[in-house]
């Protein structure tokens, strides 16, 4: 099944487009992958250089670390300043279109006023009930994750396609046009437990969920364009028994081939320059 083409901001994604890049841009300290993590004037705008000149087609950029595995909730307050701040830098150091990975409408609703193009909600828009709301008022682009507060006991392949469904109601309710918005069926965030709000439970292997959908993505893509993120993650960890996140490029940019292999359409990474190249021989 061949996505739709849409436009995330402004950049056509899906159909018979390259496949997208989108650097990662962390502000949080208590990020799981340490050398994500750009805190500081200066630094925000090297990595902004860095990930732009290596062939990054959006900048993802995140206040407040969503990992399961970590405790790592702050305040609205606190993730707010940082989004912010990172945000007034990056739209002076580049014209590349900003995404802001936040599931709290406040937040949102800040980065949105400061023409933020793309918000990126791993939970689906699920997790605050104002975030359809805030949604509809300043009708960005979306990337919708596949979330549930509830735990999940079916198929995961057909559990995650009726998560991805739902939230794709929830943009309609909220006037969002489908050609704006792309799909994320959240690797490394289906665990059987957790340390925040932000993953959904499950009471099977997560290992092998993350595989089979990796194995599976058209089969979920809904007539949409299909974004993975699965750089340094915790399958990748558990498969090659590394422990420490810095060790798994190689395993992160073989899952990114497959992914691209497999259909996908935007690949949100650590690692630009290497992740072109690896899409680049996909």
């Amino acid at each position: 099944m061949i996505s739709h083409v849409n436009k995330l901001g402004t950049v056509r994604v899906g159909g018979s487009n390259k496949v997208r890049i989108m650097g990662i841009l962390n502000t949080s300290p208590e990020s799981f992958y340490k050398k994500s993590i750009s805190v500081g004037k200066q630094k925000i705008i090297d990595t902004v250089h860095s990930m732009e000149e290596e062939g990054a087609d959006f900048i993802d950029v995140g206040g407040m670390s969503t990992a399961p595995y970590l405790a790592t909730m702050i305040s609205e307050k606190i993730e707010m300043a940082r989004i912010v701040n990172a945000i007034k830098i990056i739209q002076r150091t580049t014209n590349l279109p900003i995404s802001v990975d936040t599931c709290r409408a406040a937040v949102a609703k800040e980065a949105l006023e400061l023409g933020v193009d793309i918000i990126n909600d791993v939970t689906g828009l699920k997790y605050d009930t104002m975030m359809p709301k805030i949604i509809e008022r300043y009708s960005p682009s979306l990337i919708l994750c596949a979330y549930s507060k509830k735990i999940i006991t079916g198929n995961q392949l057909q559990e995650t396609k009726q998560l991805l469904k739902k939230s794709l109601e929830i943009a309609k309710s909220a006037k969002i046009a489908r050609s704006r918005i792309v799909l994320d069926p959240a690797i490394g965030f289906f665990r059987k437990k957790g340390r925040n709000p932000f993953f959904t439970k499950i009471n099977s292997d997560w290992v092998k969920r993350d595989l089979l959908i990796l194995e599976n993505l058209r089969s979920i893509k809904l007539n949409t364009p299909l974004l993975i993120s699965v750089s340094n993650k915790s399958f990748i960890g558990k498969i090659l028994k590394r422990e420490n996140p810095s060790n798994r490029l190689a395993g992160s940019l073989t899952a990114e081939a497959v992914c691209v292999l497999n259909g996908a359409d935007i690949i949100r990474t650590h690692n630009v320059a290497e992740t072109k190249e690896a899409i680049t021989i996909s």
